[in-house]
């Protein structure tokens, strides 16, 4: 799944660097201070519309360049990370299984929810 919110603050921390530019400029632009942008860069804060049109202004570029989903993302699969870690087979047999007793676990999980949201619907009944 494609976090949008970290790919934006991806792609504005890319764009800061790439200007010389630091946070605390960022901050100044869009007349907040440093703990809030650095929380909507680091993905603990959502970056609304306004600040987004005041972010792409401050960098000098169309917001669509700040939404751009890069052609290649990273994984956010911690199992799959580490799959390309490890060396030994008996370890990557290992994340095999973890993955497939995650996987396991949140289908079972989610069964779980909707079987209880559907009892809730005929109890009203």
């Amino acid at each position: 799944m494609v976090d949008m919110n970290m790919i934006i603050a991806g792609n504005i921390l890319s764009l800061l660097k790439k200007q010389n530019k630091k946070q605390t400029d960022l901050a100044n632009a869009l007349r907040t201070n440093k703990q809030t942008v650095n929380k909507m860069l680091n993905g603990t804060r959502m970056i609304n519309a306004v600040e987004l049109k005041s972010i792409a202004e401050y960098l000098g570029v169309k917001m669509e360049e700040l939404t751009k989903i890069p052609s290649i993302h990273a994984d956010t699969n911690i199992v799959h990370v580490f799959m390309g870690k490890v060396q030994s087979e008996q370890a990557k047999q290992a994340l095999v299984i973890a993955d497939e007793l995650s996987d396991m676990i949140l289908f079972h999980k989610k069964v779980r929810e909707n079987g209880e949201a559907m009892m809730i619907a005929w109890e009203d009944d």
